[in-house]
């Protein structure tokens, strides 16, 4: 993290040397922007919002979201690609949830960001 001492204090050229040492590799990159890109649909923010509620099955997403199951699964593929999504099979059911802790930090802190008033 940045440090907050005076700027006439900074040793700039060894700040930004340690900075670029801990820049993550490319491929951490990509699949960061990757992920990210999966939270900028509206749909799949819905569906994701619907899962972070509650473990739920494509007919209950397609009923809360007023949409066909064939696009919900369409999307749901698409978020389990992406690991952010996690799906189990009981009987004939298939259930949907949030991949893990890390999604559900990440689109809890997204909802609290997005809700903040402006000051």
């Amino acid at each position: 993290m940045m440090s907050r001492e005076d700027p006439s204090q900074i040793d700039h050229i060894g700040l930004v040397a340690e900075v670029k040492d801990k820049l993550p590799t490319e491929p951490t990159i990509t699949a960061m922007t990757s992920m990210l890109k999966m939270f900028a649909d509206g749909t799949r923010a819905k569906i994701l919002f619907a899962l972070y509620e509650s473990e739920l099955r494509v007919y209950d997403i397609a009923d809360i979201l007023e949409m066909s199951q064939s696009s919900v699964s369409h999307q749901l593929r698409l978020l389990k690609q992406s690991k952010l999504v996690k799906s189990r099979k009981e009987g004939k059911e298939v259930y949907y949830s949030l991949a893990d802790d890390h999604v559900i930090n990440i689109f809890s802190q997204s909802l609290a960001h997005a809700s903040e008033k402006p000051q």
